[in-house]
């Protein structure tokens, strides 16, 4: 029997949700869930390691990795084969403000 899968933390909900290609003429669309915008977020953007960003989110380092690697190739399809990229759905609960540390962007529209 395998293990439930454990509620992934993000600071908020993504500020866009869907994005679209230029000239592209296909219909095709590929889903990014939101701890997968989390993770990419929090390595990519913010320069984070795998164990910060486990961290930050609750959940393991390699569980981080097995997120951020589904997300490069859902990302890599997008760009590569004019996809729209939709974020949405996904297992996690916003955080409520300061949890997930000094990071969190509740803390920073706080001060």
């Amino acid at each position: 029997m395998s293990r439930p899968v454990k509620v992934r933390r993000v600071c908020e909900e993504p500020k866009y949700n869907k994005f679209v290609p230029a000239g592209s003429g296909n219909d095709a669309s590929e889903v990014l869930t939101t701890e997968e915008f989390e993770v990419m977020r929090h390595v990519d953007y913010l320069k984070m390691t795998h164990e910060e960003c486990a961290a930050q989110m609750d959940i393991s380092r390699t569980t981080v990795t097995e997120i951020y690697e589904s997300a490069r190739h859902k990302i890599a399809d997008v760009l590569i084969n004019g996809k729209t990229l939709c974020i949405e759905g996904g297992n996690y609960r916003v955080c409520e403000g300061g949890e997930c540390g000094e990071l969190c962007f509740k803390n920073k529209t706080a001060n």
